[in-house]
């Protein structure tokens, strides 16, 4: 990196970027920051005058490194990326640009375990401490974790649940200690701060995503050790039943990516109301074919029923997060499985 950068601050360096990069490009960027950033980046524009052309390259070649740095590490690691950067700019420049990055993003623990698959990863945390599952877990993706916890034995599986939801913050050398047992197995990653892990979001996350039968177990256990706490993770979860609480405009949006066959099968184990919600938002036509093919496919196993079901909340979930639809929260009496 140029030493013609080295006078300018970080917020200084953005602003120049900003300049460089034209509006078009800065108001796109714009749309991801706070309105805190953007009100101390827009003064700073302001007050920025005259910059040299040198100056300005240096900046965007400073900004492309550290791109291709976190690129490098969201496909391998901090050892990957540190491999290519040292090819391409020579040991000093990319221990100075990994150095800078994990500083400023605060790289997260455990991204070897990330890229890890999660059958290999129950084999070497299932007998560890349900205290360290639950934080290993806390740093996973939602569909990792919910694979791992759905194979822990089910008086595990609520024990782990319940340490994820309380878990606050979590000291670095409590990290570093369980990054080293799994070393041994596996790369590790440093991380020099405090980092906040677990919580209630992180619970519903990951039983928003386990199959049926483990989140109805979890929750039924919760229910009876923390009830404060279950309630509090109901509030934010949707199981099946939750569709009542969709508008009929939802739910009928709902309905046109549901397959007929899965939507058959989930109302053969639904109550009377959720049934009745349903049909009022099918034709008339296409509720006689689904109540007939309940009638004849006879009894279905409890296993396919919450199969059917999860398939349909995933697409309610889908459908929430492109925000096709909303689901009203919190508000009044919710369906407790």
């Amino acid at each position: 990196m140029s030493s013609s950068t080295e006078e300018y601050s970080g917020v200084q360096k953005a602003a120049i970027l900003l300049i460089a990069l034209g509006p078009e490009k800065s108001a796109t960027i714009f749309k991801h920051l706070k309105e805190d950033e953007i009100e101390e980046l827009t003064l700073e524009i302001a007050n920025t005058r005259s910059v040299s052309p040198q100056t300005k390259e240096d900046i965007l070649n400073e900004f492309y490194q550290v791109c291709l740095a976190q690129q490098y590490i969201a496909e391998g690691g901090i050892g990957y990326a540190k491999d290519l950067l040292e090819k391409a700019l020579g040991n000093d420049k990319a221990q100075e640009v990994i150095s800078k990055l994990t500083a400023s993003l605060q790289v997260r623990p455990f991204e070897f375990v990330r890229k890890t698959d999660p059958s290999q990863v129950l084999n070497f945390i299932q007998d560890e401490h349900p205290q360290t599952i639950a934080m290993i877990l806390s740093y996973l993706s939602s569909g990792q974790a919910a694979m791992i916890l759905s194979a822990l034995t089910p008086e595990k599986q609520a024990d782990v649940a319940k340490r994820i939801a309380m878990m606050d913050r979590t000291s670095p050398d409590v990290i570093k200690e369980v990054e080293r047992v799994l070393e041994r197995k596996l790369s590790s990653l440093l991380n020099q701060d405090y980092t906040i892990v677990g919580g209630v979001d992180a619970i519903v996350g990951i039983l928003n995503t386990v199959d049926r039968g483990t989140e109805k177990h979890i929750m039924e256990s919760l229910e009876i050790e923390e009830p404060e706490l279950a309630d509090e993770i109901r509030k934010k979860m949707f199981v099946f039943e939750d569709i009542l609480l969709l508008d009929d405009r939802a739910i009928q949006r709902v309905l046109r990516d549901v397959d007929n066959n899965d939507l058959a099968v989930a109302l053969k184990g639904a109550n009377e109301e959720v049934q009745g919600v349903i049909f009022k938002n099918l034709s008339k036509r296409l509720a006689a074919m689904i109540k007939e093919d309940m009638e004849f496919m006879g009894p279905v196993r409890m296993k396919d029923v919450e199969e059917a079901q999860q398939k349909i909340v995933s697409i309610i979930r889908k459908l929430e997060d492109s925000a096709e639809i909303v689901i009203s929260r919190g508000g009044g009496d919710e369906i407790i499985v």
